[in-house]
């Protein structure tokens, strides 16, 4: 049995932003009838997991996805890139943040 056919991975700078990502995806994918089945982490926002069933989603802190390294834990599976996105894994510590402002 697969956990799912489909692992999507997010970085939050905060809690908040962790927050606001993870009810915003909820709330974007409502509004085209998909609900979760699940939701797990929100009130501490270091790690938030959305199972959509096909579909899981992790919206994790920097320092809590490197402590996790769930891209370690499923290194053999396929990665689709994401425009814009980071399909190698998490930010390095040293690696600035992106300016999204331009």
């Amino acid at each position: 049995m697969d956990y799912a056919d489909y692992l999507v991975i997010m970085t939050g700078r905060s809690d908040r932003h962790v927050h606001a990502i993870a009810v915003g995806l909820e709330d974007a994918l409502r509004e085209k009838k998909l609900s979760p089945l699940s939701m797990e982490g929100l009130s501490a926002a270091t790690w938030v997991l959305i199972d959509f069933g096909d579909v899981v989603v992790h919206v994790f802190q920097e320092e809590t996805r490197r402590v996790y390294d769930i891209e370690g834990l499923w290194m053999d599976a396929g990665r689709i890139p994401v425009p814009g996105g980071d399909a190698e894994g998490p930010v390095p510590a040293h690696t600035p943040p992106r300016d999204f402002s331009t």
